[in-house]
Order: structure tokens, then sequence, then C-alpha cells
């Protein structure tokens, strides 16, 4: 088969996109196809075998870049608001097409560099481009087909997480996400705080560590490679008063939200870890208080921090970083990590001095 002839058409299609990110990008887009040239770029010189200190240099070049690529977007196309936030810039100021033609140009420098690198250096841990699959023998096709059906065998979850109806469920969600301003404001109640006054005798918070099965769930489980991708924090041992960030499931806007035992377990493959953590009764009151602060100030879901692990405004969390906050607010983390790099399974794995007591499992 001659690939050559996909050589000109894969060019014009790469330029039609840059093109496009150039001319419509946002600040999400831009960070998005960041990410997205980092995993790529992984992909093509982790596959071969051998040369594994150089990948490891490789690997370490690329996440440097990808982080230098993040603060630059983050430096360039947003600017600081009102309130204390990042508001995308306007293209009315004079330098706002060299700031988006800088932001589209660093999409191909670790490209040209790692290829400089691994090409010149190193041609042997590279995998072909479409001009150069044209001239490999049938034995490196063979060993290129050999690879990728091992990574088929390991991605049926994958496949599954990543189906039409589950992208679809996705997309329609995170339209309502914003990760700079506050878009959830009041949604616990007054009663739900009657109901957290209730459990003060309750000498415990309870960590809830949980596998929803949703669409969102199984799509961050891609990237984390575990099992159970959400947390969640309540103040009594049958989940009245869990609360956590979530997207809303529809009733509220995305950010911090009263939950469901029944939200959490509607899908088939669900199951939910309940855990007990000892505190005192001062402790518990100051995260409740805490809760209730940010409840009248106003929250979002940090959709863009699973990624960039940052946050932009201090009420602007995803599940895990919110939960660890609260307990690191009254001296309760019982382990060393920034907020924004805690996983949901953190707060079991991590748990050396046995802080936590198992308490119950629903498994469905």
């Amino acid at each position: 088969m001659n690939l050559n002839r996909y050589y000109w058409p894969t060019n014009i299609v790469i330029l039609v996109a840059i093109a496009g990110i150039l001319i419509f990008g946002t600040f999400s887009i831009f960070i998005l196809v960041y990410i997205g040239s980092f995993l790529a770029l992984l992909a093509r010189f982790m596959l071969p075998k051998g040369h594994k200190l150089v990948k490891l240099w490789l690997f370490i070049a690329l996440g440097f870049f990808l982080a230098c690529q993040i603060v630059l977007a983050e430096q360039l196309l947003l600017l600081p608001g009102p309130d204390g936030g990042r508001i995308p810039i306007d293209s009315t100021i004079r330098s706002y097409w060299p700031r988006r033609v800088v932001c589209t140009f660093v999409i191909l420098l670790p490209v040209a560099i790692s290829r400089y690198i691994v090409v010149s250096k190193y041609a042997q841990i590279y995998m072909p481009s479409i001009k150069e699959t044209g001239t490999i023998g049938f034995t490196q096709i063979q060993g290129v087909v050999a690879k990728a059906k091992m990574f088929a065998e390991k991605a049926g979850n994958t496949r599954d997480s990543l189906s039409p109806a589950n992208i679809r469920e996705v997309l329609s969600d995170s339209i309502k996400h914003d990760s700079f301003n506050y878009v959830n404001k009041g949604s616990l109640t007054e009663i739900y705080f009657d109901k957290v006054r209730e459990t003060m005798a309750d000498l415990n918070l309870y960590i809830v560590i949980s596998r929803t099965g949703s669409a969102a769930s199984n799509m961050i489980a891609i990237v984390t490679g575990k099992n159970y991708n959400h947390a969640s924090i309540s103040f009594d041992r049958e989940l009245q008063t869990i609360v956590s960030y979530n997207s809303g499931n529809n009733v509220y806007p995305p950010g911090m939200n009263p939950e469901m035992l029944a939200d959490l377990t509607k899908k088939n493959d669900a199951s939910i870890l309940v855990y007990s953590l000892k505190c005192t009764a001062d402790q518990k009151a100051n995260v409740m208080q805490r809760i209730r602060e940010i409840n009248e100030s106003g929250s979002a879901y940090n959709v863009l921090g699973l990624w960039t692990k940052r946050s932009y405004r201090q009420n602007i969390m995803f599940c895990s970083q919110f939960v660890y906050e609260m307990l690191k607010l009254e001296g309760l983390a019982y382990f060393d990590k920034d907020g924004g790099n805690v996983e949901p399974s953190d707060f079991i794995e991590l748990d050396y001095h046995r802080a936590l007591a198992f308490e119950y499992e629903v498994a469905l």
C-alpha cells in the first residue's frame, strides 16, 4: 500500500485545524490542544522498544513544555477580572492577534524540538510519519500491528467509555461548566444545615469514595486509571448530609451541591465506599461553617483543573480537591499533597497511618 498519497492531505488538514484554532480557539480549546499534542507525542516515541533513559528525558521535557504552554496561554489569553478572577482577552485590544499567534505557534514547538532530538540522535525510537511509512518494510509493519493489537486488547473499557452516547452526554453537560467564574450559589438550603447541626454529637466526618458509572466518571477513569473517581464528604453515617462538587445532575448548576445516594448508585456498575474519620465537635462545626460560606459566596466545578491541577478562584474546585481542602482546613488531612493533585483514591491509598475506619460498602 502506498501511504505517501496521504502525506499532503494530512498536512493540509493539520494546517486548516491550526488556522481554525488561531482564529476561533478559546482558552479551553488551546489547553485541550496542548494536552492532545502532548499525548500524541508520548504515544509516538514511547511505543518502540529501547532507550529508556532517552524516553524518560523526553517525557520530562514534553511535560515541561506542556506546563509552559498552559502558563503562557493563561498569561496571554486571560486578563485579570474586576472581581479577582480571570476573563478572556477582548478582540479590541491591540495585542489580541499577536497573543493568539504566539499561543498557536507554541503548539508546534514541542513537535519540532522532539523530532529534531529523536530523529537526529535516536531515530529508532521514533515511530514513522505518514511519509516515512511508505518506505518501511513488512516486518516493521507487523511489529506495529502487534503493538496495536496489544493496546486494543486493553482498550475494551476505553471503547465503552468513549461510546457516542457517553460522549454526547459529556458534551451536553460541559456547556454548563465555567472554570473561571462562579455559576452555583445557594444550592444548600437551611434545611440541609439543620440536618448537619443534628449530627454534631457524632464525632466523625465521613469520607465517601464512589464509582458512579456515569459517562463523566468513566471518562475520568481513562485518565486516572482508577476505578473510583468521585469523592464526597458527609456529616452523618447514613449520608443524609453528603455534599461535594459535581455537575449538578441536571438539578443544580455545576459546583458545590448536595448529593443523594440514589444519584450515586443509579448505574448498574456503581459502587460506594464509606469511611469515618474522627474529629472534634469544633472541627465539625468549622467545616460546616466553611461549606456555608462557599454556599453563600458561590462556587463552580473545576473542569479545567482536572488537567492543569490549578484553581483560578478560591471556590472553584473538583470533588477530591474540595474534600481534601475541608479536611486540611481543620488539620484533619492525614496525607500531604497539593489539593489540585488529590485524586479520590488517594483518600484510601495514602491512609498510611489508618486514620480512616471502614464503615460499609454499597455495590450494585
